[in-house]
């Protein structure tokens, strides 16, 4: 198919982000790491990052991900893709941009599925960057990858309901500046499958709702945190279910198709970042008289490395273009793909650089190590290989089915 070139608002926020990249955002990396560990709190909010953030605001670097004009920069997948890219080559950079998972996801479903209320009291401060968010859907006593297994208990009681359960892996609900949950649960164990689930906005100092611990994540301590929450008896307001009982399961659906792109867009940049610091160090570096560049497995390595990020990225752009043209549920098949194929193109990719690298590579002293820790996660966020790989192979049978 013909990929329709970027608009010319894409192309302008390209330029000024990389020129903000370079300028601001590369060099602060070693700031915030001296920030992060001279405070002691490994989910401290570094001051270099607000820093950045209102440099960021006041040239208009804001909200890139949303497609609504109203409340962000009105562009469309396509559009967002080279941009998310960009972002996606520093660790702190999405937040900067204020185009950070979880939040990205969180607003837009507060966008399209809160009410005015709801849009005056959380939307527009995260839409500011002033507080962050957290979403709380997966559980640790069932197997989440398939949503209808959730269980947290959602109880009618007059004009609220009665939440009891747990959950983990809520990111970013160890953030200093967390202040509310979108939470999944089930308000009618009885109705249809998908009828089950409803969505809530739950502030995360509701009472009865605790915090419990941070998951560590390959033993890194991930600033925004990987949270075990629990919920005993937290009463929710009627008026604060989303889009009306029953619709969680689809409300899921529509946050997770933009999410998961937006994972993928931002893995090819990480991706680059990673082959260009890859070919910086083979070129560096001598062995037995030789530079690494000019051993040739070094060079399948880099050729290769070439092509698959190249592959990925137009199958992410033939995605970002159908979500624009066609709708998500039409590129279901093209989401699934690129989040296969994208955090396994840069595992690949990463493992290649650390062993140029060779023992630096497996330490902090170069972002290899921590964005491989990060980039395995995104095999099982937004749903694991291999119920994506189920998703493709049922869609080609039924192409293929007898008649």
């Amino acid at each position: 198919m013909t990929i329709p070139a970027f608009s010319k608002e894409s192309n302008d926020y390209r330029a000024s982000l990389i020129e903000f990249m370079d300028t601001h955002v590369y060099p602060a990396e070693s700031v915030y790491h001296e920030q992060l560990v001279a405070s002691g709190n490994p989910h401290f909010q570094p001051p270099i990052l607000e820093e950045l953030k209102a440099q960021a605001r006041e040239r208009g670097l804001w909200n890139l991900f949303l497609p609504y004009p109203e409340w962000g920069a009105g562009l469309s997948n396509l559009d967002y893709a080279p941009l998310a890219e960009i972002m996606g080559r520093s660790e702190i950079a999405p937040e900067v941009f204020n185009c950070n998972a979880p939040d990205t996801g969180n607003m837009e479903v507060l966008t399209l599925f809160g009410t005015d209320e709801h849009k005056e009291r959380w939307l527009k401060p995260l839409l500011a960057g002033e507080i962050r968010s957290a979403f709380a859907m997966t559980e640790p006593a069932v197997a989440s990858s398939d949503a209808t297994n959730i269980e947290m208990s959602m109880r009618r009681d007059g004009d609220s309901y009665i939440l009891n359960g747990r959950k983990w892996f809520a990111s970013n609900a160890m953030h200093p500046n967390c202040k509310v949950l979108i939470v999944m649960g089930k308000t009618d164990p009885e109705a249809a499958t998908h009828r089950q689930q409803s969505m809530m906005v739950v502030p995360i100092d509701a009472p009865g709702v605790t915090v419990v611990r941070n998951l560590p994540v390959f033993g890194y301590q991930d600033r925004e945190g990987h949270a075990e929450i629990t919920f005993e008896d937290v009463r929710v307001p009627a008026a604060d279910v989303l889009a009306g009982e029953g619709e969680g399961f689809a409300i899921a659906q529509a946050r997770l198709g933009p999410g998961r792109i937006h994972h993928c867009m931002r893995t090819v940049g990480i991706a680059e970042r990673s082959l260009e610091l890859m070919c910086k160090r083979a070129n560096e570096r001598v062995t037995f008289g030789k530079p690494l560049a000019a051993r040739a497995n070094i060079q399948d390595w880099i050729a290769e490395s070439r092509i698959e990020i190249e592959m990925v990225r137009l199958l992410t752009l033939k995605a970002a273009h159908m979500m624009d043209t066609v709708g998500n549920k039409a590129a279901a098949t093209e989401i699934a793909a690129i989040k296969v194929a994208g955090p396994q193109m840069a595992l690949k990719l990463i493992d290649r650089a650390i062993q140029v690298y060779g023992g630096a590579g497996v330490t902090d002293d170069f972002p290899l190590a921590s964005a491989y820790a990060h980039l395995r996660t995104l095999r099982l966020a937004d749903g694991p290989d291999e119920v994506h790989k189920r998703s493709i192979a049922r869609w080609e049978l039924r192409r293929h089915a007898p008649a």
